[in-house]
């Protein structure tokens, strides 16, 4: 069936689940479209796991991707579900080696509901009996519909309409109803309803010739007439998985008892099927009401008894679904961005802000969940804890720093895993691993199929040791907006004095040029992990590592400071910081080497500028895409250590971090010059050398051309905003959305256009809109007080809620403020 494109919203297709929707492609919606509705119209096989993927529901403790009801993982669906921190090792032998992988785990899978009218065929989406097909996201809702219109071989007509949400409001419960109907002949629709564990791991197409098997069947059961109950256990972290559906199904508000078939497999499966009867005019309801518990959670008796638990208690599908509603409504209160703009980025914005909360909102220390790089929507990258967290925490510290406070308690939690990491490796302090899972081990894969090649090569990323310096970085971010000293005594101050020591042991000191060297790291390049003709030895001072490590010495000794005189005898007990340590940081933190080149642009590495020019054109004429330029590359007999290039940004993360101020001061501190005219030749010496094959590439080249080329700016941001939307990777999105680059890109509007810096326990802000924005406006919470941003080019306004806040600082455009709850300002900009 073809599939045709709307964004537009749709009219109201019946009382019970409300609107229903079509097809998005990755281009701007026509003029009046609805910013909180993503459509789709017509069922296109071809794209169907990016329309999953972008339409995974979740509420932070599990996310279930948009896979139709009918139909388990094949070529064309997917229907997976995460559950947050559950992770299970596997152990592949792939004949001449062997190696060991961690995934987080695809769960039961809960969705299934299958349908046949009067004895046919069981309904599938591509059937030609398919009259209809249409889906709609209401974003600022958190519900999925589907709308279908069936004609069958025998002439008889019927609509099926569904609607599905994860609840925010009741962590451990989701709700499938679906509504049956005839127009035209009376007769039965039969209907199966169940759970299959009998899943595996089969989303990521690189990982096909993995161990995809984490799950073995503990039990499966009937525990009342309309409730199924099934539980699982991962085969090697022994975490428990029970799930649950209470089927019930209505005429109206009158209850149906239809006689249930009950049916089970060993091997993990449980279902009930029934049959209701049609008539035209009078449609029929299925409520599928699910629970789900594992080993991990807190204050349960067991997950099955949890479970059942929760199934008998829980309310109908209607008041569950306004408690939903209620709180997306307090979320949107909190981080809606609301755009006025020639271009229609309003939509891309608003879906990339449902992800980020979706996959985060519900998170708590007592849930022990990090950042998931996909989300819970996918399981590209395994669903591996990156680096790209600092992308993520600034949207949420700036609105729910409660959200924060508990995402760093995962890294907090895995502390001792770091320092026995740096104490094997022969250093001190704590070693973060670049990828990160069930316990903190590094879970990094040590080789990677290339599929030019046919083969396996090499993975030295895990040698990308900035991690933690991103992890420090984070901390005192936290710290700086929150001001939130009880974190940093029990936990924060430990994790940057921690991540400072193993930086300072990671350094050499050269006593003829009284410098400090950091050597055999990768940086965030990650095309380059050893000079030419030595791949996997590590690059010697990379800018960032060395720039980063400075600054995070330097936090490290204001640290100590701040908490001279406060009762912190267990975290000095812990950490027994030695008499000379502090001092030696301050060293270090002035005297760390930065190469740069003969007209002044930092350099990547030691040898960086000595190294050959990359011949763009011709590969891009050869190949097109370049994101992954290694791969070509290796499959050709080549190496990217052997060129001037980069996958994604890395000395230009530097000024992602810190505003060119900042920055030049920090060098200035090592004894080195930054002038204004180097950091333009730096920005565009490294933009022409770049592939963009990271998604957070666009939002680091969007920052840092937001103050000289806001046009350029504005074309990276559209980029950053369409990541998974527009799927401009080329086919990745299915794998599951990309996290970072939609935190990063809702902050390129939130902090970089407002100009909004938190220093010196100061509001800073220095707007520059692009020519394409009219307004912006956003809340944030500063120091525990509410603040309404209104951002025209002419005029920023800030308003304070009233309340028993303390009064705040804010400087815009070097013009400083004291205001108290309740005030309201408005500064004039320049022009």
């Amino acid at each position: 069936m073809d599939s045709t494109t709307s964004w537009a919203g749709a009219e109201r297709e019946g009382p019970t689940v409300g609107r229903t929707g079509g097809r998005a492609e990755g281009r701007s919606p026509a003029a009046g479209d609805d910013p909180w509705i993503l459509r789709f119209d017509g069922f296109d096989p071809g794209t169907e796991g990016r329309r999953e993927a972008l339409c995974t529901l979740g509420n932070g403790y599990w996310g279930t991707r948009g896979a139709a009801p009918e139909c388990a993982a094949d070529a064309v669906h997917y229907p997976g579900t995460y559950l947050a921190g559950v992770y299970n090792p596997v152990h592949t032998d792939l004949g001449e080696h062997s190696r060991d992988d961690e995934h987080m785990v695809n769960a039961p899978n809960w969705l299934p509901l299958g349908f046949r009218f009067a004895g046919g065929d069981w309904f599938r989406p591509g059937s030609p009996d398919v009259l209809d097909y249409r889906q709609e996201l209401d974003l600022r809702r958190g519900v999925l519909t589907r709308f279908v219109r069936i004609r069958d071989r025998a002439g008889r007509t019927s609509t099926v309409t569904s609607l599905r949400f994860v609840s925010q409001a009741a962590p451990h419960l989701a709700v499938l109803e679906t509504r049956f109907e005839a127009e035209d002949w009376s007769g039965p629709v039969t209907v199966q309803t169940g759970i299959d564990g009998r899943v595996a791991n089969r989303n990521v197409i690189a990982d096909a010739l993995l161990a995809s098997g984490h799950l073995v069947a503990r039990s499966t059961g009937q525990v009342t007439a309309d409730t199924v109950l099934l539980q699982m256990e991962t085969t090697r972290s022994g975490v428990h998985i029970a799930m649950g559906a209470r089927t019930r199904a209505f005429a109206g508000d009158r209850p149906l008892t239809p006689e249930r078939r009950f049916e089970s497999d060993p091997a993990g499966w449980v279902a009930q099927e029934f049959d209701l009867l049609l008539e035209p005019g009078h449609p029929v309801r299925v409520e599928k009401t699910v629970a789900v518990s594992t080993s991990r959670d807190r204050a349960v008796l067991s997950a099955p008894a949890a479970v059942t638990t929760w199934l008998e208690r829980a309310a109908d599908p209607a008041e569950l679904l306004a408690a939903h509603e209620r709180e997306w409504e307090g979320l949107w209160d909190e981080f809606a961005v609301s755009l006025k703009s020639g271009d229609h980025q309003a939509l891309a914005l608003n879906l990339n802000t449902f992800h980020v909360l979706q996959t985060l909102a519900g998170v708590d220390a007592d849930l022990d969940a990090g950042v998931p790089a996909r989300g819970l929507s996918g399981e590209g990258y395994r669903g591996h804890v990156f680096w790209d967290e600092t992308f993520v925490y600034p949207m949420l510290t700036l609105r729910r720093p409660d959200l924060s406070r508990a995402l760093l308690g995962y890294r907090y939690r895995r502390l001792n895993e770091a320092r026995a990491a740096a104490r094997a490796a022969g250093f001190t302090g704590a070693m973060f691993p670049w990828q990160s899972g069930i316990d903190g081990r590094e879970v990094t894969p040590a080789e990677l199929f290339n599929p030019r090649s046919g083969r396996w090569l090499p993975d030295n990323s895990y040698k990308q040791r900035h991690v933690g310096l991103a992890i420090a970085y984070s901390v005192w971010k936290y710290y700086q907006a929150t001001g939130d000293a009880d974190f940093l005594v029990h936990q924060g101050a430990e994790l940057i004095l921690e991540i400072a020591r193993f930086f300072a042991s990671l350094t050499t000191h050269d006593p003829a040029a009284d410098r400090y060297d950091i050597d055999g790291v990768m940086g965030p390049d990650e095309f380059h992990d050893g000079p030419p003709g030595a791949p996997g030895a590590g690059l010697r001072n990379n800018a960032y590592t060395n720039v980063m490590t400075a600054w995070v010495l330097c936090r490290a000794v204001e640290t100590v400071a701040l908490l001279a005189g406060r009762n912190c005898r267990p975290l000095w007990n812990r950490l027994r910081l030695r008499p000379d340590e502090v001092d030696g940081w301050e060293r270090i933190s002035r005297r760390m080497r930065v190469a740069f080149h003969s007209d002044g642009v930092p350099s990547q590495f030691d040898g960086y500028e000595d190294l050959p020019e990359f011949d763009w054109a011709g590969y891009r004429e050869r190949y097109g895409d370049l994101g992954r330029l290694d791969l070509i590359l290796n499959a050709a007999g080549d190496s990217t250590n052997n060129y001037r290039l980069s996958k994604q940004a890395d000395v230009l993360m530097l000024l992602y971090l810190f505003s060119a101020e900042e920055l030049r001061e920090q060098l200035e501190a090592l004894g080195y010059e930054l002038s204004p005219e180097a950091v333009v030749r730096t920005v565009d010496f490294y933009s022409a050398r770049s592939s963009h094959g990271s998604t957070l590439s666009n939002v680091v080249h969007s920052w840092v051309e937001a103050r000289r080329d806001r046009e350029r700016s504005w074309q990276f941001l559209g980029q950053a905003l369409a990541s998974d939307l527009a799927d401009i990777q080329g086919d990745t999105t299915h794998e599951g959305i990309h996290l970072g680059a939609m935190a990063g890109s809702v902050d390129m509007v939130l902090r970089c256009y407002s100009g909004l810096e938190i220093r010196d326990d100061v509001l800073w802000l220095h707007p520059v809109l692009p020519a394409e924005l009219d307004e912006v406006a956003f809340s944030i919470n500063y120091r525990d007080q509410p603040i309404r941003l209104e951002l025209t080019p002419a005029t920023l306004r800030v308003r304070l809620r009233t309340g028993g806040a303390a009064p705040i600082t804010v400087r815009v455009e070097g013009r400083e403020a004291r205001l108290s709850p309740g005030e309201s300002r408005d500064f004039p900009l320049g022009g």
